[in-house]
Protein backbone atom coordinates (compact mmCIF):
# COMPACT_ATOMS: atom_id res chain seq x y z
CA UNK A 1 0.00 0.00 0.00
CA UNK A 2 1.46 3.58 -0.85
CA UNK A 3 1.14 6.92 0.61
CA UNK A 4 -2.39 7.68 1.07
CA UNK A 5 -4.52 10.54 2.49
CA UNK A 6 -7.95 8.77 2.57
CA UNK A 7 -6.34 5.47 3.98
CA UNK A 8 -7.49 4.10 6.87
CA UNK A 9 -5.12 2.96 9.02
CA UNK A 10 -4.75 -0.77 9.60
CA UNK A 11 -4.18 -1.84 13.04
CA UNK A 12 -6.73 1.36 13.84
CA UNK A 13 -9.22 0.27 11.49
CA UNK A 14 -9.20 -3.07 13.24
CA UNK A 15 -9.52 -1.83 16.65
CA UNK A 16 -11.95 0.25 15.82
CA UNK A 17 -14.17 -2.73 14.32
CA UNK A 18 -14.12 -4.31 17.24
CA UNK A 19 -14.88 -1.56 19.31
CA UNK A 20 -18.17 -0.81 17.17
CA UNK A 21 -18.99 -4.70 17.59
CA UNK A 22 -18.58 -4.45 21.24
CA UNK A 23 -15.73 -6.74 21.65
CA UNK A 24 -13.13 -4.20 23.28
CA UNK A 25 -15.39 -1.71 26.02
CA UNK A 26 -13.05 1.73 25.97
CA UNK A 27 -13.13 4.62 27.96
CA UNK A 28 -14.39 7.89 27.23
CA UNK A 29 -10.52 9.02 26.57
CA UNK A 30 -9.79 6.75 24.15
CA UNK A 31 -12.97 7.58 22.28
CA UNK A 32 -11.86 11.03 22.24
CA UNK A 33 -8.63 9.77 20.52
CA UNK A 34 -10.62 7.49 18.42
CA UNK A 35 -12.51 10.48 17.23
CA UNK A 36 -9.28 13.01 16.52
CA UNK A 37 -7.85 10.02 14.46
CA UNK A 38 -11.16 9.21 12.19
CA UNK A 39 -11.14 13.26 11.91
CA UNK A 40 -7.06 12.88 10.70
CA UNK A 41 -8.24 10.07 8.23
CA UNK A 42 -10.61 12.63 6.42
CA UNK A 43 -7.74 15.63 6.42
CA UNK A 44 -6.98 15.28 2.88
CA UNK A 45 -3.71 17.22 4.04
CA UNK A 46 -2.33 14.52 5.99
CA UNK A 47 -1.59 11.32 4.58
CA UNK A 48 -0.80 7.74 5.94
CA UNK A 49 1.95 6.03 5.12
CA UNK A 50 2.15 1.93 6.26
CA UNK A 51 6.08 1.15 5.43
CA UNK A 52 7.66 2.91 8.58
CA UNK A 53 5.26 0.96 10.95
CA UNK A 54 5.46 -2.70 8.94
CA UNK A 55 9.46 -1.93 8.94
CA UNK A 56 9.15 -1.53 12.81
CA UNK A 57 7.36 -4.52 13.45
CA UNK A 58 9.28 -6.56 11.67
CA UNK A 59 12.27 -5.09 13.33
CA UNK A 60 11.07 -6.20 16.59
CA UNK A 61 9.89 -9.78 15.58
CA UNK A 62 12.98 -10.22 14.30
CA UNK A 63 15.64 -8.93 16.66
CA UNK A 64 14.60 -8.18 20.10
CA UNK A 65 13.70 -10.18 22.86
CA UNK A 66 11.75 -9.55 26.52
CA UNK A 67 13.58 -8.73 29.78
CA UNK A 68 13.95 -12.42 30.08
CA UNK A 69 15.68 -13.27 27.03
CA UNK A 70 12.59 -15.06 25.32
CA UNK A 71 11.07 -13.98 21.87
CA UNK A 72 9.40 -10.81 21.22
CA UNK A 73 6.17 -11.26 19.23
CA UNK A 74 4.19 -7.50 18.95
CA UNK A 75 1.15 -7.37 20.78
CA UNK A 76 -1.93 -5.59 19.00
CA UNK A 77 -1.75 -2.62 21.29
CA UNK A 78 2.17 -1.89 20.49
CA UNK A 79 1.23 -2.07 16.36
CA UNK A 80 -1.84 -0.21 17.20
CA UNK A 81 0.41 2.66 19.37
CA UNK A 82 3.17 2.41 16.72
CA UNK A 83 0.92 2.89 13.86
CA UNK A 84 -0.48 6.24 15.61
CA UNK A 85 3.11 7.59 16.04
CA UNK A 86 5.12 6.60 12.92
CA UNK A 87 2.42 6.18 10.38
CA UNK A 88 0.94 9.78 9.71
CA UNK A 89 2.87 12.38 7.19
CA UNK A 90 2.35 15.37 6.06
CA UNK A 91 4.33 17.58 3.32
CA UNK A 92 5.92 21.28 3.65
CA UNK A 93 7.19 23.11 0.46
CA UNK A 94 10.64 24.72 1.45
CA UNK A 95 13.43 26.36 0.13
CA UNK A 96 16.59 24.34 -0.39
CA UNK A 97 20.14 25.14 -0.85
CA UNK A 98 21.48 22.92 -3.91
CA UNK A 99 24.99 23.59 -4.62
CA UNK A 100 25.94 23.22 -8.42
CA UNK A 101 28.29 20.34 -9.51
CA UNK A 102 32.03 20.62 -8.13
CA UNK A 103 30.46 22.50 -4.92
CA UNK A 104 31.25 25.71 -6.67
CA UNK A 105 28.46 28.10 -5.98
CA UNK A 106 24.66 26.75 -5.91
CA UNK A 107 21.10 27.72 -6.02
CA UNK A 108 18.23 27.53 -4.04
CA UNK A 109 15.41 24.96 -5.20
CA UNK A 110 11.91 24.97 -4.14
CA UNK A 111 11.28 21.19 -2.60
CA UNK A 112 7.91 19.29 -0.40
CA UNK A 113 9.80 17.98 2.29
CA UNK A 114 8.06 14.94 4.36
CA UNK A 115 7.57 15.53 8.04
CA UNK A 116 6.30 12.77 10.73
CA UNK A 117 3.31 14.15 11.66
CA UNK A 118 3.67 13.03 15.87
CA UNK A 119 6.20 14.26 17.86
CA UNK A 120 4.79 13.47 21.19
CA UNK A 121 3.12 10.20 22.27
CA UNK A 122 1.64 10.14 25.56
CA UNK A 123 0.70 6.48 26.93
CA UNK A 124 -1.28 6.63 30.57
CA UNK A 125 -2.41 2.61 31.23
CA UNK A 126 -2.36 0.50 33.80
CA UNK A 127 0.34 -1.35 36.00
CA UNK A 128 1.55 -4.63 33.82
CA UNK A 129 0.60 -3.44 30.72
CA UNK A 130 4.50 -3.42 29.44
CA UNK A 131 4.81 0.33 28.55
CA UNK A 132 8.02 -0.15 29.27
CA UNK A 133 8.98 -2.53 26.74
CA UNK A 134 7.20 -0.52 24.01
CA UNK A 135 9.44 2.34 25.32
CA UNK A 136 13.07 -0.13 24.45
CA UNK A 137 11.19 -1.54 21.34
CA UNK A 138 11.23 2.46 19.98
CA UNK A 139 14.47 2.75 21.13
CA UNK A 140 16.07 0.15 19.75
CA UNK A 141 14.29 0.47 16.68
CA UNK A 142 16.05 4.36 15.85
CA UNK A 143 19.66 3.68 17.50
CA UNK A 144 20.05 0.44 15.06
CA UNK A 145 18.05 1.55 11.70
CA UNK A 146 18.47 5.40 11.47
CA UNK A 147 21.60 6.71 9.23
CA UNK A 148 22.07 9.68 10.89
CA UNK A 149 23.91 10.07 13.92
CA UNK A 150 21.72 11.31 17.05
CA UNK A 151 21.39 11.12 20.79
CA UNK A 152 18.83 9.17 22.50
CA UNK A 153 17.63 9.94 25.84
CA UNK A 154 15.59 7.51 28.31
CA UNK A 155 14.68 8.92 31.68
CA UNK A 156 12.44 7.43 35.04
CA UNK A 157 11.81 9.48 38.70
CA UNK A 158 14.74 6.46 39.34
CA UNK A 159 17.64 5.55 37.44
CA UNK A 160 17.03 1.98 38.73
CA UNK A 161 13.56 2.28 36.89
CA UNK A 162 15.12 3.98 33.48
CA UNK A 163 17.19 0.64 33.01
CA UNK A 164 14.07 -1.18 33.00
CA UNK A 165 13.86 0.41 29.63
CA UNK A 166 17.49 -0.36 28.58
CA UNK A 167 18.33 -3.71 30.30
CA UNK A 168 15.42 -5.98 27.34
CA UNK A 169 17.45 -3.93 24.56
CA UNK A 170 21.39 -5.20 26.42
CA UNK A 171 19.91 -8.63 26.24
CA UNK A 172 18.86 -8.20 22.56
CA UNK A 173 21.97 -7.41 21.80
CA UNK A 174 23.81 -10.46 23.82
CA UNK A 175 21.16 -13.00 22.31
CA UNK A 176 21.42 -11.35 18.94
CA UNK A 177 18.82 -13.53 17.92
CA UNK A 178 18.12 -11.68 14.22
CA UNK A 179 20.66 -10.99 11.02
CA UNK A 180 21.01 -7.06 12.10
CA UNK A 181 21.88 -7.78 15.54
CA UNK A 182 24.14 -10.82 14.26
CA UNK A 183 25.76 -8.84 11.92
CA UNK A 184 26.26 -5.45 14.19
CA UNK A 185 27.33 -7.57 17.05
CA UNK A 186 30.18 -9.94 15.47
CA UNK A 187 33.74 -8.84 16.28
CA UNK A 188 35.02 -7.42 19.22
CA UNK A 189 35.25 -3.88 20.69
CA UNK A 190 38.86 -4.66 22.08
CA UNK A 191 39.63 -4.83 18.23
CA UNK A 192 41.32 -1.29 18.19
CA UNK A 193 43.95 -1.87 15.35
CA UNK A 194 42.83 -4.35 13.74
CA UNK A 195 40.26 -4.07 10.35
CA UNK A 196 37.32 -2.59 11.01
CA UNK A 197 34.52 -4.66 10.06
CA UNK A 198 35.96 -7.17 12.82
CA UNK A 199 35.30 -4.38 15.38
CA UNK A 200 31.13 -4.64 17.56
CA UNK A 201 29.00 -2.04 15.75
CA UNK A 202 26.72 -1.93 18.54
CA UNK A 203 27.35 -2.85 22.22
CA UNK A 204 26.52 -1.63 25.78
CA UNK A 205 28.98 0.74 26.76
CA UNK A 206 30.09 2.89 30.00
CA UNK A 207 28.26 5.86 28.16
CA UNK A 208 25.05 3.97 27.51
CA UNK A 209 24.40 1.46 24.12
CA UNK A 210 26.17 2.75 21.45
CA UNK A 211 25.81 2.51 17.67
CA UNK A 212 29.65 3.00 16.54
CA UNK A 213 28.62 2.60 12.62
CA UNK A 214 26.80 5.75 13.09
CA UNK A 215 27.79 7.43 16.15
CA UNK A 216 24.56 7.55 18.23
CA UNK A 217 23.84 6.88 21.88
CA UNK A 218 21.17 5.52 23.91
CA UNK A 219 21.62 7.02 27.79
CA UNK A 220 19.62 7.32 30.96
CA UNK A 221 19.34 10.73 32.45
CA UNK A 222 18.14 11.72 35.53
CA UNK A 223 14.48 13.39 35.47
CA UNK A 224 15.81 16.68 36.22
CA UNK A 225 15.63 19.95 33.77
CA UNK A 226 18.75 20.60 34.76
CA UNK A 227 19.87 17.12 33.37
CA UNK A 228 17.30 17.22 30.19
CA UNK A 229 17.25 20.45 28.80
CA UNK A 230 19.48 21.62 25.53
CA UNK A 231 20.21 17.85 24.94
CA UNK A 232 19.15 18.11 20.72
CA UNK A 233 17.91 13.98 21.62
CA UNK A 234 16.03 12.91 18.49
CA UNK A 235 14.54 9.94 20.34
CA UNK A 236 13.26 10.31 24.06
CA UNK A 237 11.02 7.78 26.64
CA UNK A 238 10.07 9.28 29.78
CA UNK A 239 8.62 6.35 32.36
CA UNK A 240 6.45 6.59 35.28
CA UNK A 241 5.95 10.72 34.74
CA UNK A 242 2.92 10.37 37.10
CA UNK A 243 4.46 8.21 40.14
CA UNK A 244 6.60 11.04 41.51
CA UNK A 245 6.51 14.02 43.19
CA UNK A 246 7.98 16.25 40.20
CA UNK A 247 7.75 20.03 39.78
CA UNK A 248 9.04 19.93 36.65
CA UNK A 249 8.10 19.54 33.22
CA UNK A 250 10.39 16.78 31.97
CA UNK A 251 8.48 16.61 28.54
CA UNK A 252 9.05 20.80 28.64
CA UNK A 253 12.52 20.56 29.32
CA UNK A 254 13.50 17.28 26.34
CA UNK A 255 11.34 19.23 23.57
CA UNK A 256 12.93 22.44 24.07
CA UNK A 257 16.42 20.34 22.40
CA UNK A 258 14.93 18.11 20.51
CA UNK A 259 12.23 19.91 18.40
CA UNK A 260 15.47 21.60 16.67
CA UNK A 261 15.89 18.13 15.12
CA UNK A 262 13.73 17.07 11.75
CA UNK A 263 11.43 14.33 13.01
CA UNK A 264 12.20 14.19 16.95
CA UNK A 265 9.86 12.15 19.13
CA UNK A 266 9.50 12.04 22.51
CA UNK A 267 7.20 9.46 23.95
CA UNK A 268 5.73 9.52 27.85
CA UNK A 269 4.30 6.15 29.45
CA UNK A 270 3.21 5.67 32.73
CA UNK A 271 0.93 4.00 34.91
CA UNK A 272 -1.86 6.94 36.95
CA UNK A 273 -0.18 8.45 40.06
CA UNK A 274 -1.57 8.97 43.74
CA UNK A 275 0.77 12.34 43.54
CA UNK A 276 -1.74 15.15 43.30
CA UNK A 277 -1.21 19.03 41.98
CA UNK A 278 2.14 17.97 40.74
CA UNK A 279 3.57 18.89 37.24
CA UNK A 280 1.81 15.64 35.89
CA UNK A 281 -1.67 16.92 36.73
CA UNK A 282 -0.83 20.04 34.78
CA UNK A 283 -0.13 18.42 31.93
CA UNK A 284 -3.48 16.14 32.16
CA UNK A 285 -5.07 19.18 31.82
CA UNK A 286 -3.31 19.78 28.67
CA UNK A 287 -3.80 16.10 27.41
CA UNK A 288 -7.88 16.84 28.28
CA UNK A 289 -8.42 19.62 26.75
CA UNK A 290 -6.65 18.47 23.38
CA UNK A 291 -8.96 15.53 23.52
CA UNK A 292 -11.81 17.36 24.19
CA UNK A 293 -10.95 19.86 20.80
CA UNK A 294 -10.68 22.82 22.45
CA UNK A 295 -6.89 23.11 22.24
CA UNK A 296 -5.56 21.99 18.69
CA UNK A 297 -2.54 19.61 18.88
CA UNK A 298 -2.07 17.77 15.71
CA UNK A 299 1.66 16.60 16.59
CA UNK A 300 0.19 14.99 19.88
CA UNK A 301 -0.36 11.22 20.20
CA UNK A 302 -2.99 10.12 23.36
CA UNK A 303 -3.56 6.65 24.55
CA UNK A 304 -5.52 7.12 28.18
CA UNK A 305 -6.47 4.08 29.33
CA UNK A 306 -8.91 4.22 32.86
CA UNK A 307 -11.91 2.93 33.69
CA UNK A 308 -14.57 5.69 33.24
CA UNK A 309 -16.50 4.88 36.92
CA UNK A 310 -14.99 3.62 40.43
CA UNK A 311 -18.19 1.39 40.35
CA UNK A 312 -16.54 -0.73 37.39
CA UNK A 313 -14.12 -1.85 39.68
CA UNK A 314 -16.23 -4.46 40.73
CA UNK A 315 -17.08 -5.67 36.97
CA UNK A 316 -14.23 -7.64 35.61
CA UNK A 317 -15.41 -7.30 31.96
CA UNK A 318 -14.84 -3.52 32.66
CA UNK A 319 -11.10 -3.83 33.68
CA UNK A 320 -9.71 -4.16 29.96
CA UNK A 321 -10.59 -0.19 29.77
CA UNK A 322 -8.09 0.24 31.89
CA UNK A 323 -5.22 -2.20 30.90
CA UNK A 324 -5.89 -3.32 26.81
CA UNK A 325 -3.15 -5.97 27.87
CA UNK A 326 -5.21 -7.09 30.10
CA UNK A 327 -4.71 -11.14 29.93
CA UNK A 328 -1.48 -11.05 27.81
CA UNK A 329 0.94 -9.47 30.14
CA UNK A 330 -0.75 -9.57 33.80
CA UNK A 331 -3.61 -12.07 34.30
CA UNK A 332 -6.99 -11.37 35.48
CA UNK A 333 -5.87 -13.05 39.15
CA UNK A 334 -3.75 -10.51 39.53
CA UNK A 335 -5.98 -7.66 39.20
CA UNK A 336 -8.73 -9.78 41.05
CA UNK A 337 -6.27 -9.95 44.32
CA UNK A 338 -5.87 -6.93 44.10
CA UNK A 339 -8.97 -5.58 44.20
CA UNK A 340 -9.81 -8.12 47.68
CA UNK A 341 -6.80 -6.38 48.74
CA UNK A 342 -8.10 -2.24 48.63
CA UNK A 343 -11.35 -3.72 50.08
CA UNK A 344 -9.26 -5.27 52.87
CA UNK A 345 -6.36 -2.82 53.08
CA UNK A 346 -7.63 0.72 53.00
CA UNK A 347 -4.16 2.05 53.10
CA UNK A 348 -3.51 0.80 50.05
CA UNK A 349 -6.84 1.25 48.20
CA UNK A 350 -5.32 4.66 46.42
CA UNK A 351 -2.62 2.98 45.18
CA UNK A 352 -4.58 0.16 43.40
CA UNK A 353 -7.25 2.49 41.86
CA UNK A 354 -5.03 4.82 40.64
CA UNK A 355 -2.26 2.58 39.26
CA UNK A 356 -4.64 -0.59 38.01
CA UNK A 357 -7.56 0.90 37.02
CA UNK A 358 -6.16 4.86 36.21
CA UNK A 359 -8.37 6.43 38.49
CA UNK A 360 -6.73 9.25 40.52
CA UNK A 361 -7.74 9.95 43.86
CA UNK A 362 -7.29 12.96 46.02
CA UNK A 363 -4.10 12.53 48.56
CA UNK A 364 -1.86 10.18 49.03
CA UNK A 365 -2.36 7.75 51.94
CA UNK A 366 0.47 9.07 54.43
CA UNK A 367 -0.76 8.77 58.44
CA UNK A 368 -4.25 8.97 57.36
CA UNK A 369 -6.02 6.21 54.99
CA UNK A 370 -8.27 7.42 52.48
CA UNK A 371 -11.08 6.44 54.11
CA UNK A 372 -10.29 8.78 57.32
CA UNK A 373 -10.56 11.67 55.24
CA UNK A 374 -13.65 11.64 53.54
CA UNK A 375 -15.71 14.36 54.66
CA UNK A 376 -19.23 14.03 55.44
CA UNK A 377 -22.35 16.08 54.76
CA UNK A 378 -22.31 19.88 55.77
CA UNK A 379 -23.22 20.24 59.64
CA UNK A 380 -23.47 23.40 61.67
CA UNK A 381 -21.79 24.19 65.39
CA UNK A 382 -23.86 27.27 65.65
CA UNK A 383 -23.15 28.80 69.27
CA UNK A 384 -21.49 25.79 70.26
CA UNK A 385 -17.79 26.05 72.66
CA UNK A 386 -15.20 25.37 70.84
CA UNK A 387 -11.15 24.95 71.23
CA UNK A 388 -9.44 27.18 68.48
CA UNK A 389 -6.07 26.15 67.28
CA UNK A 390 -3.62 28.23 64.79
CA UNK A 391 -0.63 27.14 62.74
CA UNK A 392 0.63 30.89 61.30
CA UNK A 393 4.41 29.38 60.73
CA UNK A 394 4.00 30.00 56.91
CA UNK A 395 2.55 33.88 57.56
CA UNK A 396 3.46 35.32 54.27
CA UNK A 397 1.73 32.20 52.30
CA UNK A 398 -1.35 30.17 54.76
CA UNK A 399 -2.39 30.57 57.95
CA UNK A 400 -4.75 28.18 59.22
CA UNK A 401 -7.51 28.56 61.97
CA UNK A 402 -9.34 24.79 63.34
CA UNK A 403 -11.78 24.98 65.86
CA UNK A 404 -12.76 21.97 67.78
CA UNK A 405 -16.03 21.39 68.75
CA UNK A 406 -16.46 18.02 71.75
CA UNK A 407 -19.98 16.64 71.03
CA UNK A 408 -22.00 14.91 73.48
CA UNK A 409 -21.52 11.11 72.19
CA UNK A 410 -17.66 11.16 72.47
CA UNK A 411 -17.14 12.85 69.02
CA UNK A 412 -15.50 16.11 67.77
CA UNK A 413 -16.60 18.79 65.24
CA UNK A 414 -14.62 20.20 63.07
CA UNK A 415 -14.61 23.61 61.36
CA UNK A 416 -11.18 24.94 59.22
CA UNK A 417 -10.67 28.66 57.90
CA UNK A 418 -7.44 29.59 56.16
CA UNK A 419 -5.81 32.30 54.94
CA UNK A 420 -3.31 33.40 51.83
CA UNK A 421 -2.53 36.44 49.92
CA UNK A 422 -3.71 37.50 46.55
CA UNK A 423 -0.07 37.39 45.47
CA UNK A 424 0.14 33.57 46.44
CA UNK A 425 -3.09 32.94 44.68
CA UNK A 426 -1.80 34.16 41.14
CA UNK A 427 1.49 32.13 41.75
CA UNK A 428 -0.32 28.85 41.97
CA UNK A 429 0.01 26.15 39.19
CA UNK A 430 -3.52 25.76 37.10
CA UNK A 431 -3.72 22.34 38.89
CA UNK A 432 -3.64 24.21 42.44
CA UNK A 433 -5.16 26.83 41.33
CA UNK A 434 -8.67 25.06 40.59
CA UNK A 435 -8.20 22.76 43.91
CA UNK A 436 -7.60 26.63 45.69
CA UNK A 437 -11.01 27.90 44.00
CA UNK A 438 -12.85 24.81 45.23
CA UNK A 439 -11.69 25.85 48.96
CA UNK A 440 -12.64 29.35 48.24
CA UNK A 441 -16.06 28.33 47.18
CA UNK A 442 -17.00 26.29 50.24
CA UNK A 443 -15.84 29.54 52.48
CA UNK A 444 -13.03 27.48 53.84
CA UNK A 445 -10.31 29.21 52.32
CA UNK A 446 -10.11 33.26 52.39
CA UNK A 447 -7.88 35.29 49.67
CA UNK A 448 -6.45 38.73 51.29
CA UNK A 449 -5.45 41.43 49.14
CA UNK A 450 -2.04 42.16 48.73
CA UNK A 451 1.44 40.40 48.71
CA UNK A 452 1.93 39.89 52.44
CA UNK A 453 -0.79 38.47 54.94
CA UNK A 454 -1.32 41.00 57.21
CA UNK A 455 -2.00 39.85 61.07
CA UNK A 456 -4.12 42.17 61.82
CA UNK A 457 -6.50 42.16 58.85
CA UNK A 458 -6.68 38.54 59.29
CA UNK A 459 -7.45 38.77 63.18
CA UNK A 460 -10.40 40.77 62.06
CA UNK A 461 -11.84 38.96 59.31
CA UNK A 462 -11.69 35.87 61.86
CA UNK A 463 -13.26 37.57 64.95
CA UNK A 464 -15.76 38.59 62.46
CA UNK A 465 -16.10 35.31 61.40
CA UNK A 466 -16.29 33.59 65.11
CA UNK A 467 -19.57 36.23 66.11
CA UNK A 468 -20.73 35.49 62.95
CA UNK A 469 -21.56 31.73 63.95
CA UNK A 470 -21.43 32.66 67.92
CA UNK A 471 -18.40 30.32 68.27
CA UNK A 472 -17.90 30.55 72.45
CA UNK A 473 -14.07 29.57 71.95
CA UNK A 474 -13.12 28.30 75.37
CA UNK A 475 -9.61 27.63 74.54
CA UNK A 476 -6.65 28.64 72.03
CA UNK A 477 -3.88 26.62 71.21
CA UNK A 478 -0.96 28.11 68.67
CA UNK A 479 2.59 27.57 67.26
CA UNK A 480 4.76 30.18 68.88
CA UNK A 481 5.97 31.19 65.37
CA UNK A 482 5.09 34.22 63.66
CA UNK A 483 2.28 34.61 66.54
CA UNK A 484 3.19 37.22 68.79
CA UNK A 485 1.27 39.75 67.63
CA UNK A 486 -2.06 37.98 66.61
CA UNK A 487 -1.70 36.55 70.22
CA UNK A 488 -0.61 39.22 72.13
CA UNK A 489 -4.02 40.96 70.49
CA UNK A 490 -5.97 38.05 71.21
CA UNK A 491 -4.68 38.43 74.95
CA UNK A 492 -5.56 41.99 75.37
CA UNK A 493 -9.35 41.47 73.74
CA UNK A 494 -10.27 37.91 75.26
CA UNK A 495 -8.14 37.50 78.55
CA UNK A 496 -5.52 34.83 79.25
CA UNK A 497 -7.38 32.35 80.17
CA UNK A 498 -7.16 29.65 78.15
CA UNK A 499 -3.92 30.20 75.98
CA UNK A 500 -1.67 27.38 75.37
CA UNK A 501 1.43 27.91 73.54
CA UNK A 502 2.10 24.05 71.22
CA UNK A 503 5.86 24.18 70.48
CA UNK A 504 6.37 22.13 67.22
CA UNK A 505 8.65 18.68 67.81
CA UNK A 506 8.02 14.95 68.48
CA UNK A 507 8.05 15.95 72.19
CA UNK A 508 5.07 17.52 72.33
CA UNK A 509 3.38 16.13 69.20
CA UNK A 510 3.60 12.84 69.42
CA UNK A 511 1.04 12.14 72.02
CA UNK A 512 -2.38 14.38 70.26
CA UNK A 513 -0.95 12.70 66.69
CA UNK A 514 -1.79 9.48 68.07
CA UNK A 515 -4.84 10.37 69.79
CA UNK A 516 -6.36 12.28 66.42
CA UNK A 517 -5.32 8.90 64.63
CA UNK A 518 -7.55 6.94 66.88
CA UNK A 519 -10.44 9.43 66.63
CA UNK A 520 -10.38 9.46 62.98
CA UNK A 521 -10.26 5.60 62.69
CA UNK A 522 -13.17 5.34 65.02
CA UNK A 523 -14.75 7.80 62.71
CA UNK A 524 -15.27 10.39 65.47
CA UNK A 525 -13.92 13.36 63.66
CA UNK A 526 -16.92 14.96 62.30
CA UNK A 527 -16.10 17.79 59.33
CA UNK A 528 -17.84 18.04 55.77
CA UNK A 529 -14.87 20.63 54.40
CA UNK A 530 -13.01 19.76 51.51
CA UNK A 531 -9.84 21.26 52.57
CA UNK A 532 -9.70 19.37 55.60
CA UNK A 533 -9.96 16.42 53.20
CA UNK A 534 -7.05 17.68 51.24
CA UNK A 535 -4.79 18.60 54.75
CA UNK A 536 -5.13 15.26 55.84
CA UNK A 537 -4.53 13.55 52.62
CA UNK A 538 -0.96 14.96 52.58
CA UNK A 539 0.02 14.77 56.10
CA UNK A 540 2.96 12.40 56.65
CA UNK A 541 4.89 11.72 60.04
CA UNK A 542 8.53 11.26 61.22
CA UNK A 543 8.68 8.60 63.44
CA UNK A 544 12.06 8.48 65.09
CA UNK A 545 13.40 4.66 66.95
CA UNK A 546 11.57 5.44 70.18
CA UNK A 547 8.39 5.58 67.87
CA UNK A 548 7.89 9.60 68.94
CA UNK A 549 6.00 10.72 65.86
CA UNK A 550 6.19 14.66 64.69
CA UNK A 551 4.45 16.52 61.52
CA UNK A 552 6.58 16.59 58.00
CA UNK A 553 5.77 19.66 56.30
CA UNK A 554 7.31 18.35 52.87
CA UNK A 555 6.55 21.79 50.68
CA UNK A 556 4.71 25.07 51.26
CA UNK A 557 2.44 23.94 48.35
CA UNK A 558 1.90 20.31 50.39
CA UNK A 559 -0.45 22.40 52.78
CA UNK A 560 -1.22 20.23 56.36
CA UNK A 561 -1.42 23.73 58.44
CA UNK A 562 -5.46 22.80 58.92
CA UNK A 563 -4.34 19.61 60.49
CA UNK A 564 -1.34 21.15 62.65
CA UNK A 565 -4.08 23.76 63.86
CA UNK A 566 -6.03 20.59 64.78
CA UNK A 567 -3.57 19.36 66.90
CA UNK A 568 -2.71 22.63 68.72
CA UNK A 569 -6.82 22.83 69.46
CA UNK A 570 -6.77 19.50 70.65
CA UNK A 571 -3.68 20.08 73.27
CA UNK A 572 -5.92 23.66 74.48
CA UNK A 573 -8.93 21.30 74.80
CA UNK A 574 -7.10 18.75 77.19
CA UNK A 575 -5.70 21.30 79.37
CA UNK A 576 -8.63 23.08 79.49
CA UNK A 577 -11.29 20.30 79.62
CA UNK A 578 -13.08 22.01 83.19
CA UNK A 579 -13.94 25.14 80.72
CA UNK A 580 -16.08 22.58 78.54
CA UNK A 581 -18.28 21.29 81.31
Amino acid sequence: MSLSNTATPKYYGEFRDAVLRGEIPVCREISMQMNLIDSRIRNPGIYYDPEPVEKFILFCEEELVLTDGSDFFMLPTFKLWAEDLLGWYYFIDRSVYVPNPGNHGGKYVRKRIKYRLINKQYLIVGRGAAKSLYDTALQAFFLTTDDSSNQQITTAPTMMLAEEVTRPFETAIVRSRGPLFKMMTYGSLQNTTGKRYERQKLASTKEGIKNFITNSILQIRPMAIGKLQGLRSKVNTIDEWLSCDIREDPVGALEQGASKIKDWMIIATSSEGTIRNAAGDDIKIELMKILKGEYIAPHTSIWWYKLDDIKEVGNPEMWIKANPNLGKTVTYETYQLEVERAEQAPAARNDILAKRFGLPMEGYTYFFSYNETLHGPSREFWSMKCSMGADLSQGDDFCAFTFLFPLRDGSFGIKTRCYISEQTLKRLTASMRRKYEEFMGEGSLIVMNGTILDMMDVYDDLDSYITQCEYDVCSFGYDPYNAKAFVERWERENGPIGIEKVIQGSKTESVPLGEIKKLSEDGLLIFDQELITFTMGNCMIVEDTNGNRKLLKMRYDRKIDAVAALMDALVAYKVNKDMFE
